[in-house]
């Protein structure tokens, strides 16, 4: 990768369909590589996300107080929305393709960026995305504070990566969140471990930096807004392999 550029949306949550229609005009564009890689980063007004294992017993029983969106990415039901950074890396990867490599390289981007505000973060066996350690003394289990959902079409990667920062974790409380009960985790944020206010803007930079190094891009560049790519017309291609929850 010779160059990924991080297009930050800004403070203001975006509209999930406005994120996902942005989505697919720059993945069209970098499938024809008329654009180098991207990241989208930004925060979305809040909405639960279905992925492709998302099952009848994940999702909510009543009204959840926000949409609900079945998408074409792998993984379960999730939520997005305001202080969580949600990272879309329309990135061509190697071939042949390596969608667990792809999704173990933006988990240790993220478990490098809790390391540096002071977290040791975790992988868990037989599960995506980013944990912390069960502290049984102050009656913690396990916390799932970062999660992942990919898909790749045309060598070109899709959706990606939220790391919770300050957003309201009572969401949660509504859905079966990545298809694990509470019995076997929690979910936190940076905020909630570190007892203070971490803003997204305050993560933002440390995420590009540590994203770029685990994808091998050879100079990467911040851009606030997109770089007047997206006026091209929407992907329809399938995808061709899935992963994430």
């Amino acid at each position: 990768m010779s160059e990924l550029v991080f297009a930050w949306l800004g403070e203001a949550p975006l509209p999930y369909q406005e994120g996902w229609d942005l989505q697919r005009r720059l993945h069209a564009r970098r499938v024809a590589d008329e654009i180098p890689d991207i990241c989208l980063l930004l925060q979305h007004e809040p909405v639960f996300t279905a992925g492709k294992r998302t099952g009848w017993w994940d999702r909510p029983i009543v009204d959840p107080g926000a949409p609900v969106v079945d998408i074409d990415r792998g993984g379960k039901i999730t939520w997005h929305g305001p202080g969580q950074l949600t990272g879309y890396p329309l990135v061509k990867l190697a071939d042949p393709v390596d969608v667990l490599g792809h999704v173990r390289n933006l988990e240790e981007a993220m478990l490098r960026t809790l390391a540096d505000f002071g977290l040791s973060g975790k992988r868990v066996e037989g599960r995506t995305g980013v944990w912390l350690e069960a502290d049984p003394e102050h009656g913690l289990m396990e916390r799932k504070i970062g999660a992942i959902g990919c898909r790749v079409a045309r060598g070109v990667g899709m959706h990606g990566f939220a790391l919770n920062c300050n957003n309201d974790l009572s969401w949660y409380s509504r859905i079966v969140p990545c298809g694990i009960p509470p019995e076997e985790g929690g979910v936190t944020s940076l905020s909630a471990e570190l007892g203070r206010e971490v803003e997204v803007a305050d993560v933002v930079p440390t995420v590009e930096r540590h994203l770029a190094a685990v994808l091998g891009a050879h100079e990467h560049r911040h851009h606030d807004g997109v770089p007047g790519w997206a006026d091209a017309g929407p992907s329809s291609d399938e995808p061709t392999e899935l992963a994430g929850a």
